[in-house]
């Protein structure tokens, strides 16, 4: 009984909190040409050259990781966030839940919409093994692997739809990807708000452990004209 109160509860931190900072990660995307871009080296000047070369002068990035930008940029938008680790996630598959893929974009999108979990583009679907479970037929929670930077997969659009929340799907989902994750040889780790303590503990309470703070943001390139990506 008290395993399915704290399931309860981590789903509705999941949905509300996950909500919040996806909407204003996916706010800032949306104000650049491009949803996000990375540095190779955000101490390089050249690094920041090559992306007012992409963006185009006046044009809009969207970073993660990178607190100061150099002279000439300015801060658009900006979201303190934390990054955890798996150190000790119970990972184990899922039986009721499906692969997603290209066809189940229409739905996979909808949800996204409802439930703002986090930009997720119509490709986004193709970065990674995203799961989802249906009910009578409809996709009613997922979530995925997308950035894999070396040895790691960030676990990313875990959502639920509201008339089906509270019965557990959001972790069984997390466990799930976590599980392929790991039979790959890779670590899951995942983002959420700084300010959101109440997921943090969560998060922290299925084996997740805080590694980083890093923080989100939108940066204006120096200059008047944007690149023209048509």
């Amino acid at each position: 009984m008290l395993e399915g109160l704290l399931i309860t509860l981590q789903v509705a931190a999941y949905s509300a909190v996950l909500g919040l900072a996806g909407g204003i990660l996916l706010a800032l995307g949306r104000l650049s040409a491009n949803p996000f871009a990375a540095l190779a080296d955000p101490a390089d000047p050249d690094s920041w050259a090559d992306l007012r070369r992409l963006v185009g002068g006046g044009g809009i990035a969207a970073l993660a990781g990178v607190l100061t930008p150099p002279d000439g940029w300015e801060t658009v938008g900006s979201v303190p966030g934390v990054q955890l680790v798996d150190t000790s996630l119970r990972a184990e598959p899922a039986p009721e839940a499906v692969r997603l893929g290209p066809r189940d974009v229409p739905e996979i999108l909808g949800l996204i919409e409802l439930t703002k979990p986090g930009p997720f583009l119509p490709g986004t679907v193709e970065l990674g093994t995203y799961l989802g479970i249906r009910h009578r037929g409809r996709l009613i929670a997922m979530a995925g692997g997308r950035l894999r930077p070396p040895g790691w997969t960030e676990i990313s659009a875990v959502c639920t739809h509201p008339d089906h929340r509270g019965a557990g799907l959001a972790t069984r989902l997390v466990r799930a990807v976590a599980a392929g994750i790991r039979e790959r040889g890779d670590v899951p780790f995942l983002h959420t708000a700084a300010s959101s303590t109440t997921a943090i503990r969560l998060y922290e309470s299925i084996g997740f452990t805080l590694r980083r703070r890093p923080s989100f943001m939108a940066v204006r390139a120096p200059g008047n004209t944007a690149a023209n990506f048509s």
